[in-house]
């Protein structure tokens, strides 16, 4: 039985572009994400979306909207992400990512998305 692992993502929008930030470890080395991690126990999504930008781009966000929930079961575990559009409240720091880029909706598409994220990409693209 695969592992279930609960997650919250962060759609950081500024003007008309969005935050894509490409791993900088694991299985997914150097593919690109929206940023986030695991909910912890006793967390709400919101809790875990600002703690988890906090330690991963040293930035305070604002949680504005709910976007939607994405299903998506890679070969190793099966994953439940949480995305929220959010507004970056300061200048994000690299302390997990091995780089990031700003990029317009019609943009989207030039980098190697996460599996997972390709849905949120989906999304953004056609309810905007």
């Amino acid at each position: 039985m695969l592992k279930k692992i609960n997650v919250v993502a962060a759609v950081i929008k500024k003007d008309d572009k969005y935050l894509a930030t490409q791993r900088g470890y694991g299985e997914f080395i150097n593919m690109w994400e929206f940023p986030g991690g695991k909910i912890e126990p006793n967390e709400t999504r919101e809790e875990a979306l600002v703690r988890e930008i906090k330690e991963e781009l040293d930035a305070d966000i604002t949680p504005i909207k709910f976007l939607l929930t994405v299903k998506y079961t890679y070969p190793t575990f099966k994953l439940t992400m949480h995305c929220y559009l959010c507004k970056l409240n300061d200048d994000i720091t690299l302390l997990e990512h091995n780089a990031y880029a700003w990029l317009k909706r019609e943009k989207l598409n030039t980098v190697k998305w996460l599996p997972a994220d390709i849905e949120v990409i989906d999304y953004i693209i056609n309810n905007n």
